[in-house]
């Protein structure tokens, strides 16, 4: 089973139902819940996640779509290894370089984001959802 690990923009597109976004993104979770792939996301997406849905709906509200999100995702590992890395890299967001460096110590095959360039020279593959599942679906 492959193991995808998911940006913050995808989870703020599904939980947000963010217009011309939602779609591709319910089903990497339809997926995720047939248990046809595993979701990783990273303990600093879903802070932000919470954090931007509370400025447009209710907090508890907010918090509901967060917890229910969670059954069908795993927290990625972030210990201090994976934080120094990130204080330390190149990259020009620090939660773009948490979320890398959780999702390679997690082993994650693919970063599943809407900016692909946000993880320029990636060890790990990166692609937008519409792609990974066009590949998904012709495997």
């Amino acid at each position: 089973m492959q193991k995808l690990f998911l940006d913050t923009n995808i989870i703020i597109d599904f939980l947000g139902e963010r217009e011309g976004f939602y779609e591709p993104a319910a089903k990497l979770m339809t997926l995720a819940d047939q248990k046809k792939i595993q979701i990783l996301i990273s303990p600093t997406s879903v802070t932000t996640a919470y954090y931007i849905l509370s400025k447009f709906e209710n907090s508890k509200v907010a918090l509901e779509k967060i917890r229910k999100f969670k059954l069908l995702c795993d927290i990625s590992l972030m210990d201090n290894e994976v934080v120094e890395k990130a204080v330390n890299s190149n990259f020009k967001d620090f939660e773009d370089g948490m979320q890398y460096f959780s999702a390679l110590a997690s082993n994650c095959n693919v970063i599943v984001t809407r900016n692909e360039k946000d993880f320029k020279n990636a060890l790990i593959p990166v692609i937008n959802a519409e792609s990974y599942l066009q590949t998904f679906k012709n495997n």
